[in-house]
């Protein structure tokens, strides 16, 4: 393999490049075995780093073959009993922190809401967590949890509650106030990949007020994550993206809030999981945790630890 040593890599890259899954390469970078930084919501890998890793792999294969320990399925059974909790907000990784201090091991998957519950579904993940709005009942969450974990036992536990709506352009010069303003031939949106929360609020409100995506100039073009988007905004690749307030009090755009989203995870309910249960339970609700929640703007922690739904 050749790579040029002025590059650096995502993970998704990485898996790409060694052919293997994405949690395998958080599981490296979590022992250590992958040196990785972060830059904005990313793990990054250098090109030298990762040459090495291969380069060490290569001895390690010729020279302890008889070691149990460097084996590829001990990496398989370390995913496979971790707690893999899937999402992309910074929450996330403040609670899989908390997770790991009450004696588990856990590893994150960044993604959407829509193929996280789809990657439950199929036994992929073990706490998920959802931002989907439905337009026909106006819930977030609960109708998409019902279809999508047909046949299984679950609990539904609020994380956090937080604003979604527009970002736009300091002062914004395109007046941009509702849904129906994005049809305006004027207007260029970004949009978010399918599948995440985001994306789904536009559909289903564009949806509910008979607005086909192809009024929308800049529905297919696609940025994966809430601060993309408001980059996007900020640089004027686009006049308005939606997101979370968060974003806006990092990036130099205006915020227009529309509509105060559940931030909720999910979890199947089982017997091997029980303990984790009661940990979750317990970390959610602790003031410690809370605290550390409080501390990062745009979010609302008066529901966090509520149990929302859950199955019998």
């Amino acid at each position: 393999m050749i790579l040029k040593d002025e590059r650096s890599y995502t993970t998704e890259e990485i898996a790409r490049l060694l052919k293997v899954s994405k949690l395998t390469v958080y599981d490296l970078i979590n022992k250590g075995e992958l040196p990785a930084y972060r830059v904005g919501r990313q793990n990054r890998i250098d090109s030298i780093d990762l040459e090495n890793y291969i380069n060490s792999s290569k001895n390690k294969s010729m020279n302890k073959r008889s070691n149990t320990n460097d084996t590829p399925s001990d990496v398989v059974r370390s995913i496979k009993d971790a707690v893999i909790i899937s999402g992309q907000d910074i929450t996330l990784d403040i609670l899989a922190d908390s997770i790991k201090l009450e004696g588990f091991k856990s590893l994150r998957d960044y993604n959407g809401s829509l193929n996280s519950l789809i990657s439950m579904y199929n036994g992929k993940c073990t706490i998920v967590s959802t931002h989907l709005f439905d337009g026909d009942t106006k819930e977030y969450n609960i109708p998409f949890i019902k279809r999508i974990l047909t046949g299984h036992s679950y609990m539904v536990i609020n994380l956090v509650s937080r604003w979604a709506g527009f970002y736009v352009k300091p002062g914004n010069p395109k007046k941009i106030k509702t849904w129906e303003d994005l049809t305006n031939l004027n207007v260029t949106i970004i949009n978010r990949e399918k599948g995440s929360g985001a994306r789904v609020l536009l559909d289903e409100q564009i949806r509910i007020r008979n607005i086909s995506p192809k009024e929308l100039k800049g529905y297919y073009n696609e940025e994966t994550n809430h601060f993309s988007i408001a980059t996007a905004v900020a640089q004027g690749i686009a006049d308005v993206g939606i997101g979370i307030e968060k974003a806006s009090k990092i990036v130099d755009v205006d915020f227009i809030p529309l509509i105060k989203e559940s931030y909720d995870l999910v979890i199947i309910k089982s017997e091997e999981q029980s303990d984790l249960i009661q940990s979750l339970l317990k970390i959610l609700n602790s003031s410690e945790f809370k605290k550390k929640i409080n501390t990062i703007d745009g979010y609302d922690i008066s529901k966090t630890g509520t149990v929302i739904f859950e199955t019998n």
